[in-house]
């Protein structure tokens, strides 16, 4: 498991609620929650769309990290990415700005945005899995 520390990635294009602060530390009050992290474009799937919090890029290969996964509702929830295998988990139930917070796996490290774009389409169907349970007011997998 990768422990080094992780640089965050922001949206330099997001709006601060406080010029002094970063947008991810004062979200103005209708921004979602992640505001001031950034979509990754590239990962957009059948209308899902990836967030980096932490930096993927590293040409030695990142083995973890945290993101957030947008549903094509644009509701949003939060990720936090290992290399391996094992099932998706929550970490977080659903709260008022997300529909969870949740561990999952990835299946090789990440070196630039294609292999994040892979390793997202990798997990897409557990996400969807648990966006429908969400929706549909059963039980998300527990830890």
């Amino acid at each position: 498991m990768d422990l080094d520390p992780k640089s965050l990635k922001l949206d330099e294009n997001a709006k601060s609620a406080d010029e002094s602060l970063p947008a991810f530390l004062a979200r103005p009050d209708d921004a979602p929650v992640y505001h001031g992290f950034p979509l990754v474009p590239e990962t957009t799937t059948d209308g899902w769309c990836l967030g980096a919090i932490t930096e993927y890029a590293d040409p030695s290969g990142c083995e973890s990290g945290d993101a957030f996964v947008v549903a094509p509702d644009g509701s949003r929830a939060g990720l936090v990415w290992d290399v391996g295998e094992g099932e998706l988990m929550v970490i977080c139930p659903p709260d008022n700005g997300r529909w969870g917070v949740f561990q999952v796996w990835f299946p090789k490290p990440t070196r630039d945005t294609a292999d994040l774009v892979d390793c997202f389409r990798a997990i897409l169907p557990a996400l969807k899995q648990a966006f429908s349970e969400h929706q549909s007011g059963q039980t998300n997998p527990v830890s």
